[in-house]
């Protein structure tokens, strides 16, 4: 039975499934006056909650504005999915970075996993853990892609949790004909994302973080060595500054907005799935290998969670339960008629080679994004790592530094068309 939903978010389209069922939501006040801080931090998903839970723990004097609800944004609305690695299989790295980097990269993204489900036990957060993640080929010509990849992660990785499916176990696992092959990976899992971002907040602000919703960041600037954030309702002075706001930076900071661009995705939930037990039967999460990327997985109960997108979409389509139940029926083509209770979206912060963005931006300022639909682990880990930093601790965050991203191209007035351009010459690719 459905749980009715109080509060429809006004930056993302539809109520979602997670919003639902998460449970008692808290409200924080809204900043209400200026104030001094030792770090000062804009946005309240993963990054920005697990940086101030860190410094405020340390003693740490640490305020956090968010634009809306805390969980509005992607950290409460996302597929999931813990996932493995980078966004990048570890070899394609390799040939880009070398082994050495590419290996600490991995091994981050391992502990960043760890760090997660740590952090939920120790903090009695329920976010609801299922084993078990598959990516699987669209097409066939990707099979000994997939099969080197188990490979590689094994013999030169140390990570042996992952196993290459043929073409009848992955259609078996899945319940579809739809996909080649794949690799199951049974180490890692799928979550609810806004019981974690609920507990997160709970934990940080329960440490002696300052927290504040619905509190915009209208600029920022340099005055005596400090950073000033201007809102609406005061300002906030403080020695170092983190923007931790992904996909929806919009114009607060020109570096970081041409470095993290927002695109749309939509999630939909089916009724339970009680007369399709062939659909998923072990309940594992799922993403194809379209550059558009299909993803989906089992509720713990029993729903199945689908989230895709197409580029020639609107940002906030009115059809959102057609536009997902159209990529369902392709794959399942049974449940053409069955219910879809919830459908919702929202924005996924890309960079160009689908790397997070990790940038100081002005003097004091750092800017932390672009987790390219990988975030769920990473973003919460390199907010650690931000604290980390600041306190003298790890260096572990200069690996993400380090990286290469470029801007996108054509500024802020012309990337938004290139990239539609580009998103349906790659829809287009994905269909042959």
């Amino acid at each position: 039975m459905s749980v009715e939903p109080t509060w429809q978010s006004p930056i993302a389209p539809g109520v979602s499934w997670y919003q639902a069922t998460a449970g008692e939501r808290p409200t924080y006040p809204s900043l209400d006056g200026s104030r001094h801080a030792d770090v000062a931090i804009i946005g309240g998903g993963y990054t920005g909650l697990q940086a101030a839970y860190n410094l405020a723990v340390a003693g740490v004097d640490v305020v956090l504005i968010d634009a809306n609800r805390f969980g509005d944004g992607a950290s409460g609305r996302n597929g999931g999915q813990l996932g493995t690695g980078q966004r990048s299989w570890p070899e394609e790295l390799e040939e880009r970075l070398g082994y050495e980097r590419s290996k600490a990269l991995f091994d981050l993204a391992e502990a960043a996993k760890h760090h997660l489900l740590q952090f939920a036990e120790a903090h009695q957060i329920s976010i609801d853990y299922m084993p078990g993640q598959m990516n699987v080929a669209h097409k066939a010509s990707y099979r000994r892609d997939y099969a080197e990849n188990a490979r590689i992660s094994a013999e030169r990785y140390g990570y042996a949790h992952l196993h290459f499916m043929d073409t009848a176990e992955t259609q078996e696992r899945l319940g579809s004909k739809r996909y080649s092959c794949g690799v199951r990976d049974t180490g890692t899992g799928h979550i609810h994302p806004m019981k974690l971002l609920i507990g997160l907040a709970r934990a940080a602000h329960q440490a002696g973080a300052a927290l504040f919703e619905m509190t915009k960041a209208k600029g920022l600037k340099s005055v005596g060595g400090k950073t000033v954030i201007e809102t609406g309702s005061g300002d906030i002075t403080a020695d170092r500054v983190l923007i931790a706001c992904n996909g929806y930076i919009g114009d607060l900071e020109p570096v970081t907005a041409s470095h993290v661009m927002p695109i749309r995705s939509f999630i939909g939930a089916t009724v339970p799935l009680d007369r399709h037990p062939r659909v998923l039967p072990g309940s594992e999460a799922v993403a194809d290998s379209r550059f558009v990327v299909r993803y989906f997985r089992k509720s713990k109960d029993g729903r199945l969670l689908f989230g895709g997108r197409e580029a020639y979409t609107a940002d906030n389509p009115l059809d959102i339960s057609d536009h997902i139940r159209r990529q369902i029926t392709e794959i399942y083509p049974e449940l053409a008629d069955i219910p879809i209770e919830y459908a919702w979206g929202g924005s996924v912060g890309i960079t160009m080679p689908r790397q997070p963005f990790v940038r100081d931006v002005m003097p004091g300022v750092t800017a932390i994004g672009g987790y390219s639909g990988h975030g769920v682990m990473l973003s919460n880990y390199c907010g650690k790592l931000y604290a980390e930093a600041v306190l003298g601790r790890s260096s572990d965050l200069d690996l993400f530094r380090a990286l290469n991203i470029p801007p996108f191209p054509g500024g802020r007035l012309m990337r938004s068309p290139l990239l539609f351009l580009a998103l349906t010459w790659f829809a287009l690719r994905d269909r042959f």
